[in-house]
């Protein structure tokens, strides 16, 4: 298992078992998506009291949700990079870092839209939003690190350490709600003993939030391995994939 990871952590094994992996994250991902969508414009009830406008939280909940994700991924891809100094996982930090600011940005925008109609105002500084601005601070400066620093390996390391120092915020955005008194609803999906959502509503929910998922690790896997091409380019392993795709 250990010479597993560590060959995985390699370009030459990463490479083609990433290839293999896209494809089933990508499949049950697009039919999850084509069903929840499904559900979610048409299946599911209009709210008594928002009426149409909660469908919003079809893609505000999934995007929420991957915001804190793909952070927490960026910092456990941070201790491995840091600690046993592995390329794809250095790879990892940056490729996630760009979808994470994009679910990030579709999570604050689709709250404002939101917050306006039943607030009566697009922005507050509550803690929920504040604290969720913040996370987007901390991707775009683990890209702007990325870019900023010419050797890509020692780029790697200072982003790994800024996404293990910013992971801090993780549970501060997802506690919020709990911790302080806040304007942002709280908890509704994750309340099984007294469900807050009508079925036809929180199914195709937890259908986009999972398609959401599979699809980003689609996206990410994609990436890494067009960015582990480019930087391996010289390479001999990277030299015979091209001549067999000739």
């Amino acid at each position: 298992m250990w010479l597993w990871f560590h060959r995985l952590g390699s370009g030459p094994t990463f490479y083609p078992f990433a290839g293999r992996l896209a494809w089933l994250l990508a499949i049950p991902g697009l039919l999850l998506l084509l069903h929840g969508l499904y559900g979610a414009l048409w299946a599911a009830p209009v709210d008594y009291q928002q009426g149409q406008g909660y469908r919003m939280i079809f893609v505000h909940v999934p995007a929420a949700w991957l915001s804190l994700f793909i952070y927490t991924s960026m910092a456990v891809a941070a201790v491995v990079a840091l600690i046993w100094r592995m390329k794809v996982a250095e790879v990892y930090i940056i490729d996630a870092a760009i979808p994470g600011a994009g679910f990030t940005a579709a999570a604050l925008i689709t709250g404002m839209l939101w917050g306006k109609p039943m607030w009566g105002t697009y922005w507050v500084w509550d803690a929920r939003l504040t604290s969720e601005l913040i996370l987007l601070f901390l991707y775009l400066g683990v890209l702007a690190l990325d870019q900023a620093i010419e050797d890509k390996r020692q780029a790697a390391r200072a982003c790994a350490l800024l996404a293990l120092v910013g992971a801090v915020n993780v549970p501060i955005v997802h506690y919020s709600v709990e911790w302080w008194n806040t304007l942002h609803q709280g908890p509704t999906v994750s309340k099984f003993d007294s469900p807050s959502m009508d079925m036809r509503m929180l199914v195709p929910l937890l259908e986009l939030t999972l398609a959401s998922t599979l699809l980003f690790g689609t996206i990410v896997l994609v990436r890494m391995r067009a960015t582990l091409l480019w930087r391996e380019r010289h390479s001999r392993w990277v030299g015979e994939i091209v001549e067999a795709e000739q």
